[in-house]
């Protein structure tokens, strides 16, 4: 059976990223985001709505997003969803949570410099890694040269 499992989304972060660590050290940021919508009813009233969404976005990506986002900054953001099902420790009822685990992503507004913080870099969309990276290997580094072979 095929399946697809892929989220774009474009909104304001709700608060600013809370990031940790696992005890083996990655990083996970934890970020709110608000998409809205807004469209024309049939008697031509202008209707809006928002809707909250929960985005984990780990490992380097999650402490650039920590580093340089803050409540009310515009992301970009693509990932996959997921359900986090469990207990809850005192009614003992199942509780479930449906979330974008980020993939990939990129600054929308990064020409908005504000007092007391840099400007975002304009853009990371690399995917990120499962584990921290291992250093690179010899035949890994950049070319010293700057010149370009085409």
């Amino acid at each position: 059976m095929a399946s697809f499992n892929k989220v774009i989304l474009a909104g304001n972060l709700t608060r600013d990223p809370e990031l940790r660590y696992t005890p083996k050290g990655l990083a996970v940021a934890k970020i709110g985001l608000a998409v809205n919508r807004s469209w024309k009813n049939e008697a031509g009233e202008t209707k809006e709505e928002a809707t909250f969404i929960d985005v984990e976005a780990w490992g380097r990506q999650g402490e650039v997003i920590a580093q340089y986002m803050k409540k009310g900054r515009p992301l970009l953001v693509e990932g996959r969803l997921k359900l986090d099902t469990w207990e809850d420790k005192n009614t003992k009822q199942k509780q479930s949570k449906l979330k974008v685990v980020l993939e990939s992503f990129s600054f929308i507004d990064s020409n908005r410099g504000e007092a007391g913080g840099a400007p975002a870099p304009a853009r990371s969309s690399a995917p990120a890694p499962a584990s921290p990276p291992a250093e690179p290997a010899e035949g890994d580094a950049p070319p010293e040269s700057d010149d370009v072979p085409f």
